[in-house]
């Protein structure tokens, strides 16, 4: 039976994907460094696993989780979730074998794909062994009975490898011939567009990650929202180095597929190849967001002498980075519109933008405003009344694609759910052009000597220093002053500094309770998918000072 027999929601992931197939099937939808896939290449394999996956007896609703980096095979598996009905639960990469097994367990996962990529040095099928007690026992690869995870059923193992208690890529494909492909679009044709099609966990700081379910429209409206801030179209070739397992990763590859256009990424950040790719594509729109990214292309020597001068639109977000690095791209990419964005997971990424139209002055100082459906306000902690414009409090956020719970968690949801509203933990203030601005974690203050301190605060200063590349500040305990500000710091080639150079560039310039009472230099930042974990450098500092 073909595929036209039914009608397909283009409100559903895998609605609009067979949507694009079916219009421009020979149009690039995936581009790597070294590979790419057209839209009918990625339907026709989603299709393929979709039908693995039925056979392997997963139904509408279920969940399947997702433990691939960045590749070919994570956009085919991600949409085959969709097409069977199922929901995508992508699973952090960096994740260790005891966040794995709490998230196979929460999220009730009947199937979870990995692979034989090694990242990082991580062989995944090694840490999932590790995660799940009693795997290597396992007889029937399509029927695993764990006794602490009754859900699972299946792991699939991408790749030319095998693994005990993992069905081989090979065995895993050749189910498709035991299932009919027309049961594939009956389930896609038959998917909900307000049902869950997604579950991201927030990165866990001092708790187990939250899972947050995200209906399939409120996904491809704030997808197609953010294609409509900046202006996207068919012809746009729209880059993104984070990873697919985060929001920030799904969120850019939706907007340009429901317009038709390319998503081009890769499978690792590696400074050289990103500067080559952004070059040789002709890359129209780039997303790479976070200062981690930023300052490594910024700061490679072959920055200044690459032509990126086809980048239209690229989310630098500006207003919360280095001042240094605005300048450096300002005189490398004159004619590119630098914008802020505001979002998170729980939002299905994105909630404010900055307008192609802004002036620049407002797109480098703030972080833009409400995608359409959004509305934004903020609220001061103490009187728990909307703030006043300039004014600092919790941003709390309303809009249709906003998750409303976080999954088997009332407490949490609870406390951040209110009112039809979704508190977000985070510290902000519009201006009078309605622009959000960005000032950091409620749980992100310090308590020193009984004064707030933002670390957002210290860590801006910090970095006007000409040693330090980026700074991260958090509080450690104190005996007397109850907790203090400690500086963990990231230097920029062939630089040194000592704790009283930074201590004195401090003095008089901040005030006394906020200058840094510790100072560290670090060679790596310990990272979440896209996020510093403050949590740890705290306990680095604390390591490394001996501190109670």
């Amino acid at each position: 039976m073909s595929r036209e027999k039914y009608s397909f929601s283009t409100d559903t992931l895998g609605g609009m994907l067979l949507e694009m197939s079916a219009r421009l099937p020979d149009a690039d939808a995936l581009v790597f460094p070294d590979q790419k896939r057209s839209f009918s290449q990625i339907t026709e394999d989603a299709v393929n696993k979709a039908r693995s996956l039925q056979a392997l007896g997963v139904k509408p609703g279920d969940h399947v989780g997702i433990l691939l980096p960045t590749c070919m095979d994570f956009p085919e598996v991600f949409f085959a979730v969709s097409l069977c009905g199922a929901i995508a639960v992508p699973v952090n990469t960096r994740n260790q074998y005891r966040e794995i097994a709490y998230l196979v367990g929460n999220a009730e996962l009947v199937c979870l794909f990995t692979t034989d990529i090694v990242e990082d040095h991580v062989h995944f099928a090694e840490r999932v062994t590790k995660a799940l007690p009693g795997l290597e026992k396992q007889k029937d690869t399509k029927a695993l009975s764990l006794s602490d995870y009754p859900a699972l059923k299946s792991l699939v193992y991408l790749g030319s490898s095998e693994a005990p208690g993992f069905l081989s890529e090979a065995e895993f494909d050749a189910l498709a011939e035991t299932s009919d492909e027309e049961r594939v679009y009956q389930s896609a044709a038959e998917v909900d567009p307000d049902s869950p099609g997604l579950m991201l966990y927030t990165s866990g700081t001092t708790s187990n990650p939250k899972g947050c379910p995200i209906n399939h429209r409120s996904m491809l409206d704030n997808s197609r929202a953010l294609a409509e801030r900046y202006e996207l179209s068919g012809s746009d070739k729209f880059w993104s180095p984070l990873p697919l397992c985060h929001i920030a990763g799904i969120l850019p590859m939706l907007a340009i597929f429901a317009e038709g256009g390319s998503y081009q990424t890769m499978s690792y950040f590696d400074t050289t190849i990103a500067l080559k790719m952004l070059a040789d594509n002709k890359i129209t729109a780039a997303y790479p967001c976070f200062v981690t990214i930023i300052s490594d292309l910024v700061n490679h020597p072959e920055f200044p002498n690459t032509d990126l001068s086809a980048i239209r639109v690229m989310n630098s977000n500006f207003a919360v980075q280095p001042k240094e690095l605005a300048e450096k791209v300002a005189a490398v990419m004159p004619n590119a519109i630098q914008v802020g964005t505001f979002g998170m997971t729980e939002t299905a990424g994105t909630v404010c933008t900055s307008r192609l139209s802004d002036p620049l002055e407002t797109r480098l100082t703030r972080l833009g405003v409400p995608l359409k459906g959004w509305e934004v306000k903020i609220i001061d902690a103490e009187s728990g009344k909307e703030a006043a414009t300039g004014e600092r409090g919790e941003i709390a956020v309303r809009g249709t694609s906003v998750c409303n719970c976080y999954y088997k968690d009332e407490e949490k949801t609870a406390e951040s759910f209110k009112g039809g509203w979704f508190f977000t933990g985070d510290v902000g203030s519009l201006d009078e052009q309605g622009q959000i601005m960005f000032h950091g974690r409620l749980k992100d203050m310090l308590k020193v000597g009984g004064e707030n301190v933002a670390a957002a605060e210290i860590e801006a200063h910090l970095q006007t220093h000409p040693a330090v590349k980026l700074a991260q500040v958090v509080g450690v305990p104190d005996a007397r002053m109850g907790e203090v500000a400690a500086a963990c710091l990231e230097l920029h080639d062939d630089q040194s500094v000592s704790s009283d150079e930074i201590i004195e560039h401090c003095k008089g310039e901040i005030a006394s309770f906020k200058i840094p009472r510790f100072v560290s230099v670090v060679a790596e930042w310990p990272m979440s998918t896209s996020k510093i974990q403050k949590f740890k450098l705290r306990d680095h500092v604390i390591s490394e000072h001996n501190l109670s």
